[in-house]
């Protein structure tokens, strides 16, 4: 890359920081600047802590304006409170958004496609290349095997984590369900006071399962009395993410407005 792409990094928390260390590792990339909120212990430190590369002429700010604009991508991993600010920075400044929350609801979804209009955003609860892949196995299981397999989802996460099911396990079973051309809000069942209750026959139910510091697992379970298939996948770090962001933040800076996921991005 003939010119230096700078990012910048919404939200500082756990997967914010481990961003800052994704870009320090990337070739022709530049951290453009931190937004975190008023009282973060990052405000005036020296970010070349996280990033590597000294000096870091970039910092932390409150202000999510002043942020956005000097950079030429910004990546979201802030809150889902946090969701219409941030859509409103992107859109102002006209710069390419990649957003990694989870626990967004409709009208923050309405909202990143509504600003997809305009500028090129892509949006993905898991960004790594291996949960892609499985999402499209899901779909090509679940359009093959009949109605006589049920399916589950089991997903064990971080004790830290607040949303259940997590993002990517619903990733999942909307893919599912897309492929057996269900509504997906119509058959999903979680019943987080009885987790071993059977689902009815063409539900999705999910299992959720809080641990330690796990940084992901998914399991998709087709079963019958007679036979079981499962598709498993394992997150050891949670650098898979970041590293998946700043991929993303790269391609999406070469798109032109609209709605992508990371498998836009894997062809």
């Amino acid at each position: 890359m003939d010119t230096v792409l700078k990012i910048a990094v919404l939200g500082a928390g756990r997967m914010g920081k481990q961003v800052l260390q994704s870009i320090g590792r990337a070739d022709g990339c530049q951290l453009g600047g931190v937004w975190v909120r008023t009282g973060s212990s990052l405000l005036g430190q020296d970010l070349s802590d996280f990033t590597g590369r000294k000096p870091e002429p970039a910092g932390a700010s409150t202000d999510i304006d002043a942020v956005v604009a000097t950079a030429d991508v910004a990546i979201d991993f802030s809150l889902p409170e946090a969701a219409p600010v941030v859509v409103e920075a992107a859109l102002d400044a006209g710069k390419p958004l990649v957003c990694g929350v989870t626990g967004l609801g409709a009208t923050d979804l309405d909202a990143l496609h509504a600003a997809a209009t305009e500028i090129p955003v892509l949006y993905d609860r898991n960004m790594s290349t291996g949960i892609a892949v499985l999402t499209g196995l899901v779909a090509q299981a679940a359009a093959a095997l009949s109605g006589d397999f049920e399916a589950e989802i089991h997903e064990t996460h971080h004790v830290h984590k607040k949303d259940a099911p997590s993002g990517t396990a619903l990733k999942l079973g909307e893919a599912l369900a897309d492929a057996r051309g269900q509504d997906f809000a119509a058959v999903s069942r979680y019943s987080p006071d009885n987790p071993d209750e059977r689902g009815a026959s063409g539900e999705i139910v999910f299992r959720v399962t809080r641990r330690g510091e796990v940084p992901g697992k998914h399991a998709v379970r087709f079963a019958t009395a007679s036979e079981t298939l499962e598709l498993r996948h394992e997150v050891v770090s949670r650098q898979v993410f970041a590293d998946g962001a700043v991929r993303a933040a790269r391609w999406l800076t070469e798109q032109g407005p609209g709605f992508y996921s990371t498998l836009d991005l894997l062809g």
